[in-house]
C-alpha cells in the first residue's frame, strides 16, 4: 500500500468512526470516542447552508484545536478518573455504578434538550450548557480544603458527575446539531475524519499524562494532590474551549420556536417496527450496563493496573478500532447492517467472560480484550448508528433517534446500580470451582451471558431494503459465503459417498 493511499485509508477510519455512536468501554473514556455527528441532519437531508469560504475555513480551523483541548478536559473528568474519586471517597460498589451510569441516565432529557437547542438556537445553548457542563467541576478541584464529612464529599462527587452529565447531554445535542448547520456535507466526512484524527492523539497523550500524574501523585488512601489537580485542569480547558467556541460563528437562519408535543415523542411506541429496535437496545444496554461501570474499578483495585497501563490499553482499543473501521464499512455496504450488528453482539458477549482470566501478576489475556473489543465494539457501533436510521422516517427521525437514545440510556442506568447493589451483596474474595474468584467476576459472567441473550434479538431486527438474517447459520452465510459453500460442499460430499 502506497503511503497516499494509507493516508487516506487512515482518513476513512476517522471518518466511518466520526459517524457512529460512542463506544461502551470498561470505565474507560476512549480518545476520539466521542460522536460528533450523532445529531447531525440525516444524511438524505438537505444541503448544510454555506457560508463564506473563509470564515468557514477559519472556524472549521478553530473547531479542529478546540475538540483536542476537549479531550485533555475528557482525560482530566472522564469515567477513569471518576472512578480514581470513587476510590479516594470510598465509595461502594453501588455508589460507583450510579455515578458511572448518570451519563447514560441523562439521555432521558434529550426531547427537553432538542427543544432548547430549536428555541434559543444552537450555539446559545452549546456554548452555555458545555461551559457550566466542564466549570462545574470546580467543587472537586477544592474539595480537600472544603470542611466536609465522607458523606458529604461523597454526595458532592455524586451531584457533580450529575450535573456535568446532564449539562453534557444539553450542550452535545446543541453542538452536533450547530456542527450540522455548518459543515457542508460535501466536506463533511473529510473534515470529521481529520478532526477525529487530531482529538484521537491529543486524547492518547493527554490521557497517558493524566496517568503519569495519577500514578506520581495520588496516595494509596485520601484524595491527595493529584485528583484536585485534574479537576483544576479540566475546569481550565472548560474556559479555553469556550472561548474556542466563542470564536466559531453559527450559519443556521433564526427560526420559529417550536411546541414538544408529547405525541410526537410518543410515536415511535407505535410503530412496530421501531418497537423492535428499542427492545434491542433496552437488552442489549442492560446486559452491557451490568458489567461495564465495574472493569476499570476490577482493573484498579483487584488487578493492580497503574493510571498509565490503563491508557495504554484505551489507547490500544482505540487504535483497533480506528484499523478496522473502514473494513466493518464496506461490509455494512454489502450485506447491511442488520448481520453486522448480530455477529459483533454475539462477539461482544464473550468478551466480559475474558476478563476472568487475568490476575494482578498476568496481565497478558487483556491482549485479547484489545483485539477483540476494538474490533466488534467497532462494527458495532457502526451498525447500530445506520440501522435506526433506515427504521427511523424521515419526518419524525429526531423522535425515533432520541427514543432510542433515552431507552438505551435509560436501560444502561438501571442495570449498572443493580450491578453495584449485587456487587455489594456478595463477598469481596471467595472460591468457586477451586479457583478464587472477586465479586466483580460475578457480575461479568451475568453481563457476558446477557449479552448472548441480547444478540439473539438481533435476528428480529427489521431492515427495510435488506434482507436481515434470522438465525447463526444464515449469518455465517451472509458474512462468510466462501466458508458456508464449503462446508455445504464437503456435506453433499459426504452424502455422495455414503453407502445407501
Amino acid at each position: 500500500m502506497s503511503p497516499a493511499a494509507f493516508r487516506r485509508y487512515v482518513l476513512s477510519s476517522f471518518a466511518s468512526l466520526a459517524s457512529a455512536v460512542p463506544l461502551f468501554r470498561p470505565g474507560s473514556s476512549l480518545p476520539g470516542s466521542s460522536a460528533p455527528l450523532l445529531g447531525a441532519p440525516p444524511v438524505d437531508g438537505p444541503d448544510a447552508h454555506l457560508s463564506p469560504t473563509r470564515r468557514l475555513r477559519a472556524t472549521l480551523g478553530v473547531s479542529v484545536v478546540e475538540g483536542m483541548f476537549t479531550e485533555v478536559f475528557t482525560a482530566c473528568a472522564g469515567a477513569t478518573v471518576l472512578t480514581a474519586w470513587a476510590m479516594a471517597l470510598g465509595l461502594g460498589p453501588v455508589l460507583v455504578g450510579v455515578m458511572t451510569a448518570l451519563p447514560f441516565c441523562a439521555q432521558f432529557i434529550q426531547f427537553p434538550a432538542a427543544w432548547l437547542t430549536s428555541t434559543f438556537g444552537h450555539r446559545r445553548v452549546a456554548l452555555t450548557a458545555i461551559c457550566l457542563s466542564r466549570l462545574v467541576m470546580f467543587p472537586l478541584a477544592v474539595l480537600p480544603w472544603l470542611a466536609l464529612d465522607l458523606a458529604a464529599r461523597q454526595h458532592l462527587l455524586l451531584g457533580v458527575a450529575g450535573a456535568s452529565a446532564v449539562l453534557g447531554v444539553v450542550g452535545n445535542n446543541a453542538w452536533v446539531a450547530w456542527m450540522g448547520e455548518l459543515v457542508p456535507r460535501a466536506v463533511r466526512g473529510r473534515f470529521f475524519g481529520r478532526r477525529t484524527a487530531l482529538t484521537t492523539l491529543a486524547g492518547t497523550l493527554a490521557s497517558l499524562a493524566a496517568g503519569l500524574l495519577l500514578d506520581r501523585l495520588r496516595p494509596a488512601d485520601g484524595v491527595g494532590l493529584a485528583l484536585p489537580l485534574l479537576a483544576l485542569g479540566a475546569c481550565v480547558m472548560g474556559v479555553v474551549t469556550t472561548l474556542l467556541m466563542a470564536s466559531q460563528h453559527d450559519p443556521a437562519p433564526p427560526g420559529t420556536t417550536p411546541r414538544l408535543e408529547l405525541k410526537g415523542a410518543l410515536v415511535p411506541l407505535k410503530d412496530p417496527l421501531a418497537r423492535r429496535v428499542l427492545t434491542y437496545q433496552v437488552a442489549w444496554n442492560a446486559a452491557v450496563g451490568v458489567s461495564a461501570p465495574f472493569f476499570a474499578l476490577h482493573s484498579i483495585k483487584n488487578l493492580k493496573m497503574t493510571f498509565v497501563i490503563l491508557a495504554l490499553h484505551a489507547a490500544a482499543v482505540a487504535g483497533v478500532r480506528i484499523l478496522t473501521a473502514p473494513l466493518w464499512g464496506k461490509m455494512i455496504d454489502r450485506v447491511g447492517a442488520q448481520p453486522v450488528l448480530m455477529a459483533c453482539s454475539l462477539g461482544i458477549g464473550v468478551i466480559p467472560a475474558l476478563w476472568l482470566l487475568p490476575s494482578a501478576g498476568t496481565l497478558w489475556p487483556l491482549l485479547f480484550d484489545v483485539v477483540l473489543a476494538g474490533a466488534l465494539w467497532s462494527g458495532h457501533g457502526l451498525a447500530i448508528f445506520a440501522l435506526p436510521l433506515t427504521v427511523a422516517p424521515r419526518k419524525g427521525r429526531p423522535f425515533y433517534l432520541a427514543a432510542f437514545a433515552t431507552a438505551g440510556g435509560l436501560a444502561y442506568a438501571v442495570a449498572a446500580a443493580l450491578g453495584g447493589a449485587i456487587a455489594s451483596a456478595l463477598p469481596e474474595n471467595f472460591v468457586l470451582g477451586g479457583q478464587p474468584w472477586v465479586n466483580l467476576h460475578v457480575l461479568f459472567v451475568l453481563s457476558s451471558a446477557a449479552r448472548l441473550g441480547a444478540a439473539l434479538l438481533a435476528a428480529r431486527l427489521p431492515e427495510p431494503g435488506a434482507h436481515p438474517v434470522t438465525s447463526v447459520s444464515a449469518l455465517v452465510s451472509r458474512l462468510l459465503p466462501r466458508v458456508h459453500a464449503a462446508r455445504m460442499l464437503a456435506r453433499e460430499s459426504a452424502e455422495s459417498h455414503r453407502p445407501s
